[in-house]
């Protein structure tokens, strides 16, 4: 979740997912992936908390945090071609532009994060980057993900963009706009998206949400039966189905 501030209060950037996606097609959602292979063996510099403060904050080994955090700098920076990367352990590149080849060739896996980060000499700065929240895709989705949220400022002097091909379009929105826009049906939010920009909302800065501490409990999804109905229960969810102007709206995967 990338954010940065403005007069009306943080704006999250957000990206309208191309309705051709086997999961989550035409939804709003925030830049992620998946994990790849080379994320958990990159030998990269490294600055911030190691990677077994990471494994504490999302109950997870080390190894599986640092590959965590390395595909979500990958990720981020595929994406919209934001990188939370700089030539020291205490700066950050101030225009990517220059890496555009390399973009592409990580997007296609034809570059690894490692191989990229070491050419270009540039140190990981995982200390831009906070833990947020865990959500797990309920069983009976049949494309399931353990995905873990993580928070990050918009790097001065960097541009987030929607030169991805799983990007519709792009906005940067407060947390009020994209919601009234979700009650109103003009985009649509799965429950993890919603779950955390309702969090986000109730900060008035950027340096507020990096300084909070959230509490990481794996959140999944189940179905129960209420009221001779079945409905799909997480956290706030009474709330979720309360303002979602039409069910059929949430669609989620496209089943083939």
């Amino acid at each position: 979740m990338l954010v940065r501030d403005s007069a009306a209060g943080p704006e999250i950037f957000l990206q309208r997912r191309v309705g051709a996606m086997a999961f989550a097609a035409g939804m709003t959602v925030f830049p992620g992936g998946g994990v790849d292979p080379s994320d958990g063996t990159a030998d990269i510099a490294w600055a911030g908390p190691e990677p077994a403060w990471w494994a504490e904050r999302f109950a997870t080994t080390e190894p599986r945090a640092k590959a965590l955090v390395c595909a979500a700098v990958r990720e981020t920076f595929e994406e919209c071609g934001v990188l939370l990367a700089g030539p020291t352990a205490d700066s950050v590149v101030s225009d990517t532009a220059e890496y555009h080849e390399a973009r592409g060739k990580l997007e296609r896996r034809e570059l690894s994060l490692a191989a990229f980060l070491t050419a270009e000499h540039l140190v990981l700065r995982a200390d831009l980057l906070r833990p947020w929240a865990n959500w797990i895709t309920p069983e009976l989705e049949p494309r399931r993900y353990d995905t873990r949220f993580f928070v990050a400022v918009l790097p001065e002097g960097q541009l987030a963009d929607g030169a991805t091909s799983e990007a519709a379009e792009v906005h940067w929105r407060t947390s009020a706009e994209a919601l009234d826009r979700w009650r109103a049906g003009t985009d649509i939010l799965l429950p993890p998206t919603w779950s955390q920009l309702y969090a986000l909302g109730e900060f008035g800065s950027t340096a507020e949400i990096l300084a909070a501490e959230a509490v990481i409990e794996p959140i999944m999804p189940v179905v129960t039966g209420v009221d001779g109905q079945q409905l799909l229960t997480f956290p706030g969810n009474v709330r979720y189905f309360a303002d979602l102007p039409d069910q059929s709206k949430l669609r989620g995967s496209v089943r083939k």
